[in-house]
């Protein structure tokens, strides 16, 4: 049986949350999905093979230093608006969007142990899973820090990690788990279309990737709805996300046949 709180939605809550969920996807990660879906279409359309193209992230803006500081900051700022909205959407009188989502400190210590548990379930696999693509072909090489060195490359590095983390986990995750079940969505309907949802936007990187971050979905939405909190998946897309984006000229040395760019 649904939750009581789903059986007491009237027709008109229920066609108003479906039209929500549909805006602050299409405001965010849903928009990035259809790219993606439109990218992957082009890339095995293309006479390149799949193996010889590349997925730029995080990259310069700009040939001045000060300006293309100024768009990347501007561009981590207004990314999290869409995190800001479904907070706001899911603010109540009396109802903490934050401890809803259970993204709060209230757990510091057990939320980073889970963080850095997900960090090796998921992180060692995933490379394995990208590297075996790229090997096999279905994945392009993914170029995740190309930007110049700068003073500030490094600061923007962490906060564009730190913007993923939060736009996907509390949009793909919290808000989109909370709503579904007010919905009558069953548990694992949820977490399914979730996280099929994930791995959709991430399909301009090819057809490993996506296979790739629907495995990693099904494990942060078991997880979430286990444990209630987005803030152990937090700490682990951010920390996964550092390390791609910072460790990126580390493993290109010791990796350049697969990950170099043709």
């Amino acid at each position: 049986m649904p939750p009581a709180s789903v059986l007491r939605l009237s027709g008109l809550d229920r066609t108003r949350t479906f039209w929500e969920i549909g805006i602050v996807l299409a405001l965010s990660l849903g928009a990035s999905a259809v790219y993606s879906i439109v990218s992957i279409v082009a890339r095995l359309t293309d006479t390149t093979p799949l193996a010889e193209q590349s997925a730029t992230l995080n990259g310069s803006q700009s040939p001045r230093e000060w300006l293309d500081f100024t768009y990347q900051f501007l561009g981590i700022a207004f990314g999290l608006a869409a995190v800001a909205l479904v907070l706001f959407l899911l603010w109540r009188p009396g109802q903490n969007p934050f401890t809803r989502l259970g993204f709060d400190l209230t757990r510091p210590g057990r939320d980073l142990l889970g963080g850095f548990g997900l960090l090796l379930v998921i992180g060692i696999p995933g490379l394995a899973l990208y590297l075996a693509g790229r090997a096999l072909g279905f994945t392009v090489a993914v170029v995740p820090s190309p930007l110049d060195t700068f003073w500030w490359t490094m600061p923007i590095l962490v906060f564009a990690a730190l913007k993923a983390a939060l736009l996907e986990e509390l949009i793909v995750v919290g808000y989109l788990f909370t709503r579904l079940r007010e919905l009558g969505w069953w548990t694992w309907t949820i977490i399914l279309s979730s996280a099929v949802l994930r791995g959709s936007y991430h399909l301009y990187q090819g057809v490993g990737p996506f296979f790739g971050n629907v495995a990693m979905g099904v494990v942060f939405g078991w997880c979430y709805h286990r444990w209630g909190r987005t803030m152990p998946l937090v700490v682990t897309h951010w920390l996964l996300d550092i390390l791609s984006f910072v460790g990126y000229p580390l493993a290109l040395a010791w990796w350049p046949g697969l990950l170099a760019p043709a």
